[in-house]
């Protein structure tokens, strides 16, 4: 892939890129309906792809937040065309990386110092770019690494981005004004976070420190000395990407053996730490030699609070469901029904949100569960298609905390699926005042 030049990192030049986007989306809705004059029965397929090979390009040569808003909804299957997820998962491994003088360039901002003066060896060609940096390959004494570089102005450059991504969003989501905001509010927090890798790398040492215990699991050593707030070194794991692992016609056994490992590494930190990696996407994982999990980011973290995970993980994994007035309370902990709803509104929203938890909560009511069942996924997504076209879910409901936790279940269930994994779900159980 041809490495990126140059980066917009103005607002007006970012803001030019998007404005330049948008007319070449109009011109494919022209386009699309111009066909249709002749063609009325005409799907929106080519229409999708169009769209979303425009606005992939774009993102791409943004990279940022832009970028990263395409990776999260590549992994929200259910709420996208075919065409755009396909697209916005390249996010997910690969994208154009940055030439080296751009690369040179942040090591002398950081340490004024160019990258062959800190290690023995640096390839200044990336081994792979993603929405907000890309990693190299280093040597120093003896010893393989890895360095992630962040793109040039993505820190400074997200609030202004996400207001410019808004109406595209607005578009493909279908979201009301006040969810929307909502959405990018939270988004936007943990993008803060995300560019912030000096606090990645605390975190990311406190988390290897914590899961060290658990079953096959692997963590890279992490070098505070070697980063700074735009630039990480840590030790370099050897291992597949899921795809590339997957293309390997693995056992059944093994397929297993990882998606446990996916399991335990979630559930730990969800119901033990109260935070978790809220970033569940494949390439933020490598499945190695000896046949191990390889967590190797976690630039994304989302704590829980209490007056969060004890209702939610109460809905999920007790008998509250029997309890009708306990439910509604916790239901209205959770903002999914609101004050002002009328007994009618309450007696809905009750009948709903137990329905959709209940699909959701199936892997947690059994000692295994079978990830490869489609009748389960299509169940999910279905219901989720469904309560998106209805009036009555157009008006924001559910606190913040629920775009990144489900969004990391979520994504853990996908991935567990692609592996058609059957795991032991009661290894690390949601710890909960109630029984």
């Amino acid at each position: 892939m041809k490495a990126q030049e140059n980066m917009p990192t103005t607002k007006v030049e970012r803001s030019a890129k998007f404005v330049k986007t948008g007319f070449q989306i109009g011109g494919n809705y022209i386009k699309h309906y111009s066909k249709k004059i002749f063609n009325p029965n005409l799907s929106r397929d080519e229409l999708n792809e169009d769209n979303a090979s425009d606005i992939y390009s774009s993102l791409s040569e943004l990279k940022g937040s832009a970028l990263k808003v395409a990776q999260m909804l590549s992994m929200d299957k259910n709420i996208l065309p075919r065409a755009y997820v396909d697209k916005f998962t390249q996010s997910q491994y690969n994208a154009p990386p940055l030439s080296g003088p751009l690369i040179v360039r942040t090591f002398t901002k950081s340490f004024g110092k160019t990258p062959d003066k800190i290690y023995d060896k640096f390839n200044i060609k990336s081994t792979h770019a993603a929405s907000i940096g890309q990693v190299h390959e280093a040597e120093l004494n003896g010893k393989k690494l890895a360095v992630k570089i962040q793109y040039p102005g993505v820190g400074d450059s997200i609030s202004s981005d996400l207001k410019l991504i808004k109406p595209f969003a607005f578009r493909l989501l279908g979201m009301s004004e006040k969810e929307l905001n909502i959405y990018i509010k939270e988004v936007e927090e943990r993008l803060l976070e995300e560019t912030d890798y000096e606090r990645e790398v605390r975190s990311s040492i406190e988390f290897a420190e914590a899961c060290k215990n658990l079953s096959n699991v692997v963590f890279p050593n992490y070098y505070p000395a070697l980063s700074s707030n735009r630039i990480i070194t840590m030790d370099w794991i050897e291992g597949l990407h899921l795809k590339e692992f997957l293309a390997t016609n693995p056992s059944q056994a093994l397929k297993n053996k990882i998606g446990q490992a996916l399991w335990d590494f979630y559930n730990f930190q969800q119901h033990e730490l109260r935070k978790v990696h809220a970033d569940p996407h494949p390439g933020n994982f490598l499945i190695t030699e000896d046949e191990k999990l390889g967590a190797i980011d976690f630039g994304c973290v989302k704590e829980m609070p209490d007056d969060f995970y004890e209702p939610f993980f109460s809905l999920t994994s007790t008998d509250l469901f029997e309890n009708k007035e306990e439910t509604i309370k916790a239901f209205r902990q959770l903002e999914m029904i609101l004050p002002n709803d009328t007994p009618a509104q309450i007696e809905f929203y009750y009948k709903a949100y137990k329905e959709m938890i209940s699909l959701f909560a199936k892997p947690y009511v059994t000692p295994t569960f079978d990830f490869s069942q489609n009748d389960f996924f299509e169940s999910l997504y279905s219901y989720g298609e469904k309560i998106a076209k209805m009036p009555e879910f157009k008006q924001a409901r559910g606190v913040k905390h629920f775009i990144y936790i489900n969004r990391t279940n979520f994504g853990l269930y996908n991935i567990l699926h692609e592996l058609k994994a059957t795991v032991n779900t009661h290894t690390f159980k949601p710890r909960l005042k109630r029984g």
